[in-house]
């Protein structure tokens, strides 16, 4: 069989010890001929490939990045996208697509699947777990450390001072990556997209703490979050390919610092980690998963298992529906919040 692979949305750590391990099981259990599509699914549109072999991915699981680079184009935003697509696979000779990727470029795979006939499987990959039918997505305990550190950073510098840093990590619409931050990081208060917060709520945690000697504070808050009273963290924004609000200029993490200084007088920073979180090496642990994702991504192209996407369960990898997978976002379940909002002030 020829295959090929793809890396699409945000750049993630162990998207290349995934391709490592698509390639060499596929080569070596199977026999499968393997391209690169370049740049996501643009690369597929275009025809931009490069072929693959066990000696071309030798080595790079520990690598940042991905080697197959990355793109946000949504075919099916293109007048006949979706046809055209299936077509420049046949003309490409793919027996198979292994698309790696989150929400967005899975929704296109399971698309040319189910309505082009387009044989894909799926390989979860987002720092912002935020993927329905699998515990864990690779890349998000890489991201969760980078934020800890930062978090640990940031709070020495503010106990120094006596000041208020607000802290801004990436998460769209789920909170799990500023939850499992904020928590290992002991910030003073976390804000998340799934719960509502207020302006005088954080006020009251900074205050609280004040009155305790404790002049300084760490707020800890996803990019999404919509603040009453602080602006809309997508208010009037234009649309990206997939129909996502883009952000605001200013972010939640600015808003926050400017309207916390101005209630309390105490002085306030913001703190924007960006992209910081999801490039460099991976952790160990994401450089395993990702190994195992690669490995029954692999598996499943040579069982004929189309239409469905690497899972893990507890410890067990698994498959499961792409489907399943792209059809609602894995939020962060209320009792989980408020087990770490018992610290917060």
């Amino acid at each position: 069989m020829r295959v090929g692979l793809l890396t699409g949305g945000g750049d993630c750590p162990g998207l290349n010890a995934v391709i490592r391990a698509v390639v060499t099981v596929g080569r070596r259990r199977y026999g499968h001929e393997h391209v690169g599509l370049l740049r996501g699914w643009r690369g597929l549109i275009e025809a931009d490939s490069r072929p693959l072999t066990p000696d071309d991915v030798a080595g790079i699981a520990v690598r940042g990045g991905t080697i197959l680079g990355s793109s946000r184009t949504n075919p099916f935003t293109l007048r006949d996208g979706g046809e055209r697509a299936a077509q420049a696979a046949r003309d490409l000779g793919l027996d198979a697509i292994v698309a790696i990727g989150g929400e967005d470029t899975l929704g296109v795979a399971n698309r040319l699947h189910e309505e082009h006939a387009v044989p894909t499987v799926g390989v979860p990959k987002t720092i912002d777990n935020d993927l329905s039918a699998t515990d864990y997505t690779f890349g998000f305990w890489t991201a969760v450390q980078i934020a800890t550190d930062a978090i640990d950073r940031v709070k020495t510098t503010a106990e120094s001072h006596d000041r208020i840093l607000a802290v801004e990590v990436m998460g769209r619409h789920a909170g799990w990556l500023a939850l499992q931050a904020g928590i290992a990081g002991n910030a003073d208060a976390i804000l998340i997209p799934e719960v509502a917060a207020s302006l005088d709520q954080v006020e009251g945690y900074v205050r609280s703490r004040a009155a305790r000697g404790r002049r300084f504070s760490v707020i800890v808050a996803s990019e999404g979050v919509e603040l009453a009273s602080a602006g809309d963290a997508t208010e009037g924004r234009d649309l990206d390919e997939f129909g996502h609000a883009r952000l605001a200029k200013v972010g939640v993490a600015q808003r926050l610092a400017e309207a916390l200084q101005e209630r309390t007088g105490i002085e306030a920073r913001p703190v924007v980690l960006g992209h910081v979180q999801r490039g460099g090496t991976p952790v160990a642990f994401d450089r395993v998963l990702a190994t195992r994702y690669g490995v029954r991504a692999a598996e499943l192209v040579g069982e004929g298992g189309f239409g469905r996407m690497t899972a893990l369960r507890g410890d067990a990898i698994v498959d499961v529906p792409l489907a399943d997978a792209v059809a609602e976002l894995k939020l962060v379940p209320r009792e989980l919040y408020e087990a770490a909002e018992t610290f917060f002030g």
